[in-house]
C-alpha cells in the first residue's frame, strides 16, 4: 500500500523470495527473529529486532518490529488514504486508534506491509509466515481495520529489510545476528523499545554479557 496510489495492489511474492516455497528447507529462518548484536555498525539496524518473513536461497525479506515511525500514526495515514474522512477518526474502533505504525526497514519505504494474526485472510494477497502470521501488503486490510473487521492482532510497517542470495547468512556468520523463535510478544507487543531486551532475555542472554566473540542461537 503507498501513500501515492490509493489502488488495490497484490502484494509482491517474489520480493526476496516470497512465495518461493521450492527454495525453503532446514537451515532457513523464516518465521524466525533476529537480533542485531553489538558489532552491527550499520546504524539502520542498530539494536533491532526483525521478524523474518521470507527466507530461502533466493535471499531473505524481514520487517523490523520495534522501530516506531515517529509523528506518523495510524489513523492519520487512514485519512491520508482517503479511507476514511477526517471527521470520522473519533469513530474509528480501538483496534484501529491503537494500531501500531513501524519503520519496518530501509527498503521501499513508502509501502506498508501489515503483518497480522491468521484470523484474516485475503486470497491471493495474504501470505502466511508461520503458524498464527500473516503479511499482507494490500489497502484492503486497511479498510477492514477501519471498520472493526480486521485482524486481533496487527502492525503495520513502512518499508522492509531485504537481504540478497547469502547475504543473510554471511552475516550471521559474522555474528551480526543472533535469532530465535518468534512470539505474538515480540511482533505485536505494544512497547516497541524493550522487545531488543526482551527478545535477548527470551534466549536467556543477558545483554551486558554480549560481545564481538559471542555466537548465534
Amino acid at each position: 500500500m503507498d501513500p501515492e496510489d490509493k489502488k488495490t495492489k497484490p502484494l509482491r511474492r517474489k520480493v526476496a523470495g516470497i512465495g518461493d516455497n521450492s527454495a525453503t528447507g532446514p537451515g532457513y529462518l523464516d518465521g524466525q527473529i533476529l537480533i542485531a548484536m553489538p558489532v552491527m555498525d550499520d546504524p539502520r539496524f542498530e539494536r533491532s529486532v526483525i521478524y523474518l518473513c521470507a527466507h530461502s536461497s533466493e535471499g531473505a525479506m524481514g520487517i523490523i518490529v520495534n522501530r516506531p515511525a515517529g509523528s506518523i500514526d495510524f489513523p492519520g495515514l487512514l485519512v491520508q488514504l482517503d479511507i476514511i474522512k477526517r471527521a470520522d477518526q473519533i469513530k474509528l474502533p480501538e483496534t484501529a486508534e491503537s494500531m501500531k505504525v513501524l519503520r519496518g526497514g530501509p527498503v521501499e519505504t513508502g509501502r506498508g506491509f501489515v503483518l497480522h494474526s491468521s484470523d484474516f485472510f485475503i486470497e491471493d494477497a495474504t501470505l502466511q509466515i508461520d503458524n498464527g502470521v500473516c503479511l499482507t501488503a494490500t489497502v484492503d486490510i486497511l479498510r477492514a481495520i477501519a471498520k472493526g473487521s480486521g485482524p486481533k492482532h496487527a502492525i503495520l510497517a513502512l518499508g522492509y529489510a531485504g537481504w540478497a542470495a547469502g547475504q543473510l547468512e554471511n552475516e550471521i556468520q559474522r555474528n551480526g545476528w543472533l535469532h530465535c523463535d518468534a512470539d505474538a510478544d515480540l511482533i505485536f507487543g505494544g512497547d516497541a523499545d524493550e522487545k531488543y531486551l526482551r527478545a535477548l532475555r527470551k534466549i536467556g542472554i543477558d545483554p551486558g554479557m554480549l560481545s564481538a566473540e559471542a555466537g548465534h542461537a
